[in-house]
């Protein structure tokens, strides 16, 4: 005859392998799911950036169109850039108020209007983001041939054809004296 004891014994270790076994798959699960949720969460950064580069080349464009058409409005004789932003959206200049810009873009990486100014003799001649971050974007079309080799997205500068050296060279002496001028 068989006592109890023998059976039981036999019988929960086997119990205690399963759940052992059970567990390890289960942390493995884990394991895997953790995995796959980490290269989502990276595929989803990158098309977050790659959206707001392409919110920053619109704003960019917007802004290089209204400094360009705030200079070209100029009497020949005087031929300006806006002292301020707020000038762009309304030009008092002239008899009829004219608007170079609809409004003030939001920075999409600081989600602020808070761009950094490109002056030359204390007007605007161009704005670029306050971002440090590194740019994905390295290829452009001819508008924006300037931005072609610049690794982060404070060297994409809008405005004026001198305006990138201008930014170029504040930007190497921000970097020289450790602050960033506005």
């Amino acid at each position: 005859m068989c006592t109890g004891r023998h059976v039981g014994r036999h019988g929960g270790g086997d119990v205690r392998r399963q759940r052992g076994f059970g567990l390890l798959l289960m942390l493995f699960a884990v394991a895997g799911i953790g995995l796959v949720l980490a290269g989502a969460g990276e595929v989803w950064h990158t098309a977050a950036q790659r959206e707001k580069e392409a919110e920053l080349l619109f704003a960019g464009h917007q802004f290089r169109r209204a400094i360009l058409s705030y200079h070209e409005a100029s009497p020949e004789a005087a031929k300006q850039y806006p002292e301020r932003l707020e000038d762009l959206l309304e030009d008092r200049r002239f008899p009829g108020m004219r608007r170079h810009l609809r409004r003030i873009y939001a920075d999409p990486f600081t989600g602020r209007p808070d761009w950094a100014l490109v002056r030359l003799q204390g007007r605007i001649v161009g704005v670029h983001s306050l971002s440090t971050a590194p740019a994905l974007r390295q290829r452009f079309d001819a508008r924006d041939a300037a931005l072609e080799g610049a690794s982060r997205h404070d060297e994409w500068v809008f405005g004026s054809a001198e305006a990138p050296a201008l930014a170029a060279a504040a930007l190497a002496a921000e970097g020289a004296a450790g602050e960033r001028p506005r």
